[in-house]
């Protein structure tokens, strides 16, 4: 649910009463609303954490709170807590109704093709996501295999067994793999005021995935990584600095009993991260530095 976003004491300190606002798309355009979520996604904001502690800087500011509002339905305001992520009002989607969850639309073919090294220019100019540099789905790919989310770059479970559960599963989706010209890539969105770069949304990815599951589809094709994250992976500081980041959200760090009920699932990111360290040694792939801008 989109909600507006409002100070709730004004400049002299007095709180403000809870009233619709006059206008709400203005509101939207200038910046102030954002998007309440289910409470199951609320490992959403320990995702956006990970994007700032590894300098991927691509996620959507998102944050857990509970909601007293009583302009919300009732589900809203029982007291779970949930996430709200900002909602930028410039996101980019193609026209197409059925494809709306879009920036461009890319096929796992055309993605693969186009992040071979040597591919022709004149390819890369007429291709979709063209402005979208490497750099960008070396983010992506990182991003997504510590966090497990597979509806990006492989929402059809090509590149682990999935569970007869498993939406991809119970939608047919995971058949398809048999015929690669049939996937796409979704949620691939840019803003059009840096379209350029990705904006990774709905990232709460899959915490309880098992690690003899990991899903390494995420990196095919991939041949170096940010400097700065893979450096941040190295250091041996990941749990402690996310620790760190996530203690300024007091209401998810209370939620899920501070340092000692987080240490778990901040484990578990740590392990992936040092198999993805191993992958990136033992495929002698490389680094790059950030571009200055």
């Amino acid at each position: 649910m989109r909600v507006g976003l409002r100070a709730v004491r004004d400049a002299k300190g007095d709180a403000k009463g809870d009233v619709s606002p006059a206008n709400p798309e203005k509101d939207c355009q200038d910046g102030r609303c954002g998007l309440i979520k289910r409470p199951g996604d609320l490992y959403e904001v320990l995702a956006f954490h990970l994007d700032r502690v590894l300098g991927l800087n691509r996620s959507l500011p998102a944050v857990a709170r509970r909601f007293s509002s009583h302009l919300l339905p009732y589900s809203y305001t029982d007291g779970t807590l949930r996430p709200i992520i900002w909602w930028a009002p410039d996101l980019q989607h193609l026209e197409d109704a059925n494809n709306d969850q879009n920036s461009c639309a890319l096929g796992w073919l055309q993605y693969q093709e186009m992040l071979q090294p040597h591919r022709p220019m004149l390819v890369a100019r007429d291709a979709p996501c063209s402005s979208i540099p490497h750099s960008e789905w070396s983010r992506l790919a990182l991003f997504d295999f510590l966090l497990q989310v597979h509806d990006r770059l492989d929402r059809y479970c090509c590149g682990f067994q999935p569970d007869p559960s498993e939406p991809c599963v119970e939608e047919m989706l995971h058949e398809k793999c048999r015929n690669p010209a049939e996937l796409v890539l979704v949620h691939i969105l840019v803003r059009r005021s840096a379209p350029s770069r990705l904006v990774f949304i709905d990232n709460a990815g899959r915490p309880q995935h098992p690690e003899e599951k990991l899903n390494f589809r995420l990196l095919q094709g991939i041949d170096s990584f940010p400097a700065v994250a893979v450096a941040t992976l190295r250091s041996g500081r990941l749990q402690s600095l996310l620790l760190e980041s996530l203690r300024l959200d007091q209401e998810l760090w209370e939620s899920q009993g501070g340092a000692e009920g987080l240490r778990p699932l901040l484990r578990t990111i740590d392990r992936r991260a040092q198999i993805l360290l191993r992958h990136i040694q033992e495929h002698n792939l490389t680094v790059f530095e950030e571009s200055p801008h």
